[in-house]
């Protein structure tokens, strides 16, 4: 459970940025106070298939900061993610700030690197990152404290980051009727996800959460704000008071019908970096296609 109260009393702006390519929501958060914000969860735009990469998501975001100008104090990961490329190192060539992420990265690191076949040149310390938070960490985005709250079980790199009364969820949960992420990838468990979601339940209900993925269920509109109380009430896996076992059951058989995101096997690579494409022997950004890895 969480063991701290969040300062409902400040409340950060908002602004998101979805990308259909990838069903991803970026973040800029500022501080009501001042000119100072942070970018959560940032996508870098892939042509897989022609090996072409591009930023047009970032140049989005770049625009609303430089247009509104704004401070870039932060760029947050909440994971390791599997199914869309991180533009932070392009957003902080541009607009500054620290790129963060959970110390748990050097799990995943040592799980991927392994996969990937990256050898000795390869870190596997976290040392691409400029922060790494472990649970319960504090960090300043002006005047706005944030907390980042350790919430394995997709990954073992998951965190939320709790902002004044808004919490970026990462893939811990979806919007109530797209339920909750799978936990079948390496290092994931239902059961740890449960516990963690219980962490995130667990936080005052006028908390405002903010998810990293929408689908659109049903064929309604994208969304992606929604609060503890509403997750609580009607989160299709686990509201309404469902059971560890309940969740694990429903979890591990709907895991099992799941098929690999497409872009897992770039997503990983660069993703473990910090958002840096790999390079070949040659020193040319390049990718592997491990076979019968994953």
């Amino acid at each position: 459970m969480s063991t701290f109260a969040p300062n409902l009393s400040t409340k950060p702006q908002v602004k998101g940025f979805f990308d259909p390519a990838t069903n991803t929501i970026s973040y800029v958060v500022k501080d009501p106070q001042s000119q100072s914000c942070a970018v959560v969860d940032s996508v870098m735009d892939i042509d897989y298939a022609a090996g072409r990469i591009t930023h047009e998501n970032a140049d989005e975001i770049i625009e609303y900061i430089s247009s509104n100008g704004l401070t870039v104090e932060w760029i947050i990961e909440t994971h390791v993610h599997a199914d869309h490329l991180s533009a932070a190192p392009y957003l902080q060539e541009k607009l500054g700030g620290k790129i963060g992420i959970s110390s748990n990265i050097m799990t995943v690191q040592e799980t991927f690197g392994k996969v990937f076949n990256e050898g000795t040149d390869f870190q596997r310390d976290g040392s691409q990152f400029d922060a790494l938070f472990s649970d319960g960490d504090t960090y300043q985005i002006g005047n706005m404290e944030s907390v980042a709250l350790a919430t394995p079980g997709h990954t073992p790199a998951c965190m939320v980051h709790v902002i004044g009364d808004a919490a970026f969820v990462g893939d811990t949960l979806f919007m109530p009727d797209g339920g909750s992420a799978r936990a079948d990838f390496p290092g994931g468990d239902a059961g740890v996800l449960y516990d963690s979601i219980q962490k995130v339940l667990a936080l005052p209900d006028a908390t405002r959460l903010f998810m990293c993925h929408d689908y659109g269920p049903n064929g309604r509109d994208i969304q992606w704000e929604t609060t503890v109380a509403e997750e609580k009430a009607h989160n299709i896996h686990i509201g309404a008071g469902a059971t560890r076992e309940e969740f694990i059951k429903l979890r591990t058989e709907r895991d099992a019908t799941l098929a690999v995101p497409k872009l897992i096997l770039p997503s990983l690579q660069v993703n473990m970096r910090a958002g840096e494409v790999p390079t070949d022997e040659a020193g040319m950004p390049a990718l592997k296609v491990p076979v019968n890895a994953l």
